[in-house]
């Protein structure tokens, strides 16, 4: 017997199919691959600005005194030296020196509100989610909020 998952669609989807975009399941979501051509789009976003949708994305949101302990435990760039609103490219290390994934940080702290979003690939959100909880021994508060996100990179 075959077993199929199902594909999910990101918000915008709805506003894609109208636009005409050409639709294909990516890491088990339905994403728009082109809308007018690879030629075209490229001298669109040389010329002008392009927009990519990468909802698929996952999101968790990393709040609380022992937050910072959590990143600087589970990622292998030093994010005491992040800025708040700033971004950092890193990885999720695993003990034996290979990498569980990369990601980004965000510093999203607020006055007493230490808040980091971390935004992980769409094909590992769990793996991820379960690597970083495994070793959340600071009482950091986690919030997995991908099916509540959208993110469009310009």
């Amino acid at each position: 017997m075959e077993t199929t998952t199902a594909t999910k669609t990101i918000t915008l989807t709805h506003i894609h199919e109208a636009l005409g975009a050409k639709m294909v399941p990516f890491a088990g979501f339905l994403m728009p691959v082109q809308y007018t051509g690879v030629n075209d789009e490229h001298l669109t976003v040389r010329k002008a600005v392009g927009v990519f949708d990468v909802s698929h994305m996952g999101e968790f949101i990393v709040r609380g005194p022992g937050a910072l302990d959590l990143i600087q435990k589970v990622t292998s760039n030093d994010a005491s030296k992040l800025e708040v609103g700033k971004v950092q490219y890193t990885c999720l290390p695993n003990a034996t020196g290979g990498i569980v994934d990369d990601l980004l940080v965000y510093n999203m702290q607020r006055g007493d509100d230490h808040h980091y979003v971390l935004v992980v690939n769409a094909g590992n959100i769990q793996k991820d989610w379960d690597w970083i909880n495994a070793h959340n021994t600071f009482d950091a508060q986690l919030e997995n909020i991908s099916d509540k996100m959208s993110l469009l990179v310009v």
